[in-house]
């Protein structure tokens, strides 16, 4: 009898029991979060916690149901972490609704409307993943992408659309709803640089003059990322984005780095980017105001009373925090959006900020996972690029509010109160499923394979 190789054993694990026991415990930790601030601010568990509970819990199973039939065999992570980081950014933006109210200053359920945008968030997830049955079929509308990514961030600039909140022109008007065009832009922005690297990826990979070790590219191949660069201006210029300027740079400098392998594009990348952000500081005031409250926010004005009050309330958290319902986070400005992360150093400590970090990373480390395991060079580039996306949003929105870096003006990923970054955080999250599924699916049987061909497979364990 011949020995059984142990390579015949060709084992692929859809693994969908484990992400639904990971996002029971992240249940747990949302509806837990919950119950905590109704004890911390009123002594007594919230009277809505079953409507609560039972609305975010059918949400969660809703997309566990359609991953399941949907994407068997997608990443079995990253459901249960985005759904634990919403269920406490929820708990946090209802707990500053307590303090709003029993101030008397704002009478807003913010965290009801925030379930609300939860949940057409999870109906475009739900979309995402019926709909798009193969991510590759995306390559096919990559310039439509790009001239849509142009359109969205055109939008707010039009007089009769859009608005100015808070200094920043990304907002558009319909009805009686707002809505942050450029969320929508960074999804259309990744296709279409995947899309056009793939393309042109030989071309800009050429090697040009090498220069201390380092091969810098051509003159006829900089296009591209001076276009870049000179629209990522724009948004600084016009729209007075900081943060969503340095977004789309970084995007597609990574993106450029990663399918080309050249660290030349690396150079050339940030030595525009050191020369923008100089122009830009020399001639915005808004820039030079941000760059001001960055260096000295003390003693605090105008300018840098949110960085002032936000470092004082992280203080005052220490590394436990002060507990949930028992911090004063209102004596933030915008502690539900912009400063939420301020929020969470105050009622749960550096310990809470820590371990909201480590499931950023995790998300980015799935995403990165998912890139490297593709089969397809256009799958490898979009999965590449929506994880650069949270990454450089999460180090640019805590880097601002731990003053690291200057305040930015973006949004927690499911966290902040705001509907359009969390609707297109949700579709983002079903595209990166929608690619691992079929970067773990297993490959089509031969016609005529036998077991020695079955032999030769070399089994996976993911």
């Amino acid at each position: 009898m011949n020995a059984v190789n142990p390579l015949m054993s060709f084992v692929h694990r859809r693994r969908r029991g484990a992400e639904l026991f990971l996002l029971v415990l992240s249940l747990f930790v949302g509806v837990g979060a919950y119950a905590a601030v109704g004890l911390g601010v009123e002594g007594t568990i919230p009277a809505d916690i079953v409507g609560y509970g039972g609305w975010l819990t059918v949400l969660c199973v809703i997309c566990h149901i359609v991953v399941r039939i949907f994407a068997p065999y997608a990443d079995p992570v990253l459901l249960p972490i985005v759904a634990a980081l919403n269920g406490i950014g929820l708990a946090i933006i209802h707990r500053i609704d307590l303090a709003n109210l029993a101030n008397n200053e704002d009478a807003n359920t913010y965290a009801r409307d925030q379930l609300l945008w939860m949940t057409l968030g999870v109906i475009l997830f739900i979309a995402v993943l019926v709909i798009i049955r193969d991510h590759r079929r995306l390559q096919a509308f990559t310039y439509i992408s790009g001239f849509a990514a142009v359109f969205l961030l055109i939008l707010p600039l039009l007089p009769f659309l859009g608005t100015t909140i808070n200094g920043a022109r990304i907002w558009i008007n319909i009805g009686p709803f707002s809505f942050q065009p450029g969320e929508v832009a960074k999804v259309c922005l990744v296709i279409f640089f995947a899309g056009y690297l793939v393309l042109h990826r030989d071309a800009l990979a050429l090697a040009g003059r090498r220069f201390a070790g380092i091969d810098f590219p051509r003159g006829r191949d900089l296009g591209p990322i001076l276009a870049m660069w000179l629209v990522s201006l724009g948004v600084l210029v016009f729209q007075r984005d900081l943060g969503s300027s340095l977004l789309f740079f970084g995007l597609f400098l990574v993106m450029l780095y990663v399918a080309t392998e050249r660290p030349g594009w690396l150079v050339v990348g940030s030595a525009l980017f050191i020369a923008g952000s100089y122009v830009g500081f020399l001639l915005f005031s808004h820039v030079q105001s941000r760059v001001d409250s960055w260096i000295a926010p003390f003693p605090s004005d105008a300018g840098s009373y949110q960085i002032v009050q936000g470092m004082f309330g992280m203080a005052w958290g220490g590394l436990v925090g002060r507990g949930l319902g028992l911090g004063d986070p209102t004596l933030i400005p915008f502690s539900y959006s912009d400063f939420i992360v301020a929020a969470i150093g105050e009622e749960l400590g550096l310990t809470g900020v820590m371990a909201i970090i480590v499931l950023y990373g995790l998300i980015v480390e799935r995403g990165l996972r998912t890139a490297l395991v593709c089969r397809d060079a256009f799958g490898k580039l979009v999965a590449t690029g929506l994880a650069v996306v949270f990454a450089l949003q999460v180090f640019v929105v805590i880097g601002g509010v731990t003053k690291l870096i200057p305040l930015t003006g973006l949004t927690t990923p499911f966290m902040s109160y705001g509907g359009s970054s969390l609707v297109a955080n949700w579709a983002i999250i079903a595209l990166l499923l929608r690619i691992s599924d079929h970067a773990r699916r297993p490959l089509p049987e031969m016609p005529g394979s036998n077991d020695d061909d079955d032999a030769t497979q070399v089994v996976m364990l993911r």
